[in-house]
């Protein structure tokens, strides 16, 4: 009998949350396919079989477990089952099966016009309420034996409108659900208020006009996508842009280290992505040695990880500054919390047509609300509100981004 052990992942874990198995109990399990799914405060990762045998597993989904704990145990005498085979030479049979007796062809039933579902029950009269009304069902809370909608339980929904209660609730409920935080939420819990309470962190706004990278994008997206199998999104401008202006004002890529700091000549920035888990911040290398296409393609693949589960501790660690999309959840404006130990991060907001006044003209423009929290004691106001303008003048002259000066008066060195 081989033992598997939850494995040791980082210094400073001590540990981890069982996600899910991958495996049921019995199941034969080969060697190096993975059993199970564990989530440490850092991210998640894969636990794999060191022997083939049967799966006997030693703790339930949900379960913390320290570092050394044993999470299952595997069977390696047991004969590996054979059941695969049967079920896979079953189809076969079917298949041979059809041509000997076709059946002639009948018109298809005529839609229902009953607006309650086979899966739910009612009587003859609640659903001819039910359809005649078009009473919601969400909002009925049947009373009827094994689930079934009666007719006043309809005309009780009916004498309520506008009142629905939560899902899988009733109205007037007083019921208050507990569930224990998992690992990650008290990373982002903990990580939060060490940011808030161990930096001196302050908030500056400004604007920008979208209007000429949506114009690039409709001029281009089908072109890019075509060449680089990727599409042309908003993050690879912002990126590019924030290599760029991060360049320009090192103190916003710098880290406070006790009493050093330590600039950074490159731009590692870190990506906010939400998951059903929660926040997670994986982390785009040297983006100021990166093509567009290539950012986007880092966004895309750290994204997909994101929501897969499947980030490492190496895709989490080392950012030197973080953006944060907000406006793809509707949110005008906000104050972004630092990802610590980076001393800045950008918010972008919801793209929204508002009237602007250009050359004493009131014109409609595509803005955008941009929001760039910073450590006060390492960045100065001076510094921050320049980085910001900086980034707005590179994001409303997309054409800067090529080489981040004016290709005219670079021609004319001026």
């Amino acid at each position: 009998m081989i033992e598997i052990k939850v494995p040791t992942i980082g210094e400073s874990i001590t540990e981890v949350t069982l996600l899910k198995w991958t495996k049921k109990e019995g199941d034969w399990v080969d060697r190096d396919e993975v059993i199970a799914e564990l989530e440490s405060e850092k991210a998640t990762f894969e636990v794999n079989a060191e022997k083939a045998g049967i799966l006997k597993p030693q703790a339930k989904e949900g379960d913390t477990l320290n570092i050394g704990d044993v999470l299952a145990q595997i069977d390696e005498t047991a004969p590996k089952t054979e059941t695969a085979p049967k079920e896979e030479a079953q189809p076969a049979k079917q298949e041979t099966a059809k041509p000997e007796a076709p059946k002639p062809q009948t018109p298809n039933p005529k839609p229902q016009t009953n607006e309650v579902p086979a899966d739910i029950k009612a009587t003859p009269v609640a659903s001819a309420i039910i359809a005649d009304k078009k009473v919601d069902l969400a909002g009925i809370k049947p009373t009827g034996a094994g689930g079934k909608i009666m007719k006043h339980d309809v005309m009780e929904a009916l004498a309520h409108p506008g009142k629905k209660a939560f899902a899988g609730t009733e109205l007037f409920t007083r019921n208050v659900r507990q569930e224990k935080m998992s690992s990650l939420r008290k990373t982002i819990s903990r990580r939060l208020v060490e940011s808030k309470n161990t930096t001196a962190m302050l908030t500056t706004f400004n604007e920008v006009d979208m209007t000429r990278i949506m114009d690039v994008r409709k001029l281009y997206k089908e072109k890019f996508k075509e060449i680089h199998g990727v599409n042309l999104g908003f993050m690879s401008f912002f990126a590019k842009a924030c290599a760029i202006a991060l360049g320009e004002w090192p103190s916003v890529n710098a880290y406070i280290d006790g009493d050093q700091i330590l600039y950074h000549d490159y731009a590692d920035i870190s990506i906010a992505v939400s998951t059903p888990r929660g926040l997670t911040v994986p982390v785009m290398r040297n983006v100021e040695s990166l093509g567009m296409a290539e950012i986007e393609k880092k966004v895309v693949e750290l994204a997909g990880k994101a929501r897969d589960s499947k980030l490492t501790a190496d895709d989490l660690q080392g950012g030197t500054f973080t953006i944060t999309n907000g406006g793809v959840f509707g949110s005008l404006m906000s104050t972004p919390i630092i990802n610590i130990p980076q001393s800045a991060i950008l918010g972008m907001h919801k793209i929204q047509e508002r009237p602007m006044a250009i050359n004493g003209q009131v014109v409609i423009r595509s803005m955008m609300y941009l929001a760039l929290s910073y450590d006060h004691r390492i960045i100065d106001g001076r510094e921050s509100v320049s980085f910001l303008v900086r980034l707005k003048e590179l994001l409303e002259n997309p054409e800067l981004l090529l080489m981040g000066k004016d290709p005219v008066k670079t021609l004319l060195e001026v």
